[in-house]
């Protein structure tokens, strides 16, 4: 098997400027009407729905986040109550420990900033459970800075445009980001816009599969189209698994813990999954996360300091 070549050269600031507007018209058009696009979501609104997307649909996002904002319209509001409670609000999500660091989040943003989600990229940095992605994304589409913000789906349409391979690498690499940067348009406004236009055409459009090369508007710009669309050379793709392993089984250990109003007896904890080591070591897991507190007299129950 061949081994995935980047193109690193950057693209001329004309090259890059004849995307920006194709691209953005084409959002104005289609982009779908998500409740964090609007203006009454504000920076926290964002932030949220950031934490809640990595890793998972719109369509499992939505009534989250509409239940969440409800209940926890500040970050003080979310600060004021256990971090269990977030464990519990997040639902059948997945990966609940982004909860856990969305509370964290919320905690210091009530100490450090007044209650409000600061504006300033370092600062959003420095927020515990934040990367580099959620801040450039929270200072790109709340505050409308200029940003690189790199999510799987802008990877993929800047890896096919630009640098002409199907997919771009596992993880962000400097080339990565060195031909973000490239392709940033000077001015916020525009730059901001281009953020939110390339991670909606990688959505919608530029999918990991099926893309529909007839309803891009930079397809005849694309480099790896005009390639022929050669395959994928890297290691190969391969999805997620989750029926079996301890992710199911920490998911249906929470569930149990997420409908209960009182501390949870290890006897209904060991009813959900049949295997006893893969289930003991399950809940260790989520002991050690910070997602289930273990009480005496071998109850359970979601944290509450």
């Amino acid at each position: 098997m061949g081994v995935m070549t980047e193109t690193t050269t950057d693209p001329a600031p004309a090259d890059a400027a004849a995307l920006h507007a194709p691209v953005i018209a084409w959002f104005d058009e289609h982009a779908r009407d998500l409740p964090w696009r609007r203006p009454e979501a504000g920076a926290w609104g964002v932030m949220v729905s950031e934490f809640m997307l990595q890793q998972t649909p719109v369509n499992r996002v939505l009534p989250v986040y509409e239940q969440w904002l409800a209940r926890w319209p500040r970050p003080a509001d979310l600060a004021a109550d256990a971090p269990g409670e977030a464990v519990r609000a997040w639902g059948r999500l997945g990966y609940p420990r982004r909860a856990l660091r969305l509370h964290g989040a919320a905690q210091a943003i009530a100490d450090r900033h007044g209650g409000d989600v600061p504006s300033d990229h370092a600062q959003l940095l420095a927020l515990p459970g934040i990367g580099e992605y959620t801040a450039a994304a929270v200072a790109s589409f709340a505050y409308g800075q200029r940003h690189a913000v790199l999510d799987t789906n802008v990877r993929r349409v800047f890896a096919r445009a630009a640098s002409g391979i199907q997919y771009p690498p596992t993880a962000t690499t400097a080339a990565e980001r060195k031909l973000a940067r490239a392709l940033l348009p000077d001015d916020e406004e525009t730059a901001a816009r281009w953020a939110a236009a390339s991670m909606e055409l990688g959505a919608l459009v530029c999918t990991a599969k099926n893309e529909d090369c007839a309803r891009c508007p930079i397809a005849e710009r694309c480099a790896w189209r005009l390639a022929g669309k050669p395959a994928h050379q890297g290691p190969a793709r391969r999805a997620q698994t989750y029926a079996g392993t301890d992710r199911q089984v920490r998911g249906r250990l929470l569930a149990v813990l997420r409908e209960a109003v009182v501390p949870v007896p290890q006897s209904a904890l060991d009813a959900v999954w049949h295997e006893p080591v893969q289930r003991a070591r399950a809940l260790d897991g989520l002991v050690a996360d910070g997602l289930v507190e273990p009480l005496e007299n071998g109850v359970y129950r979601l944290p509450q300091n």
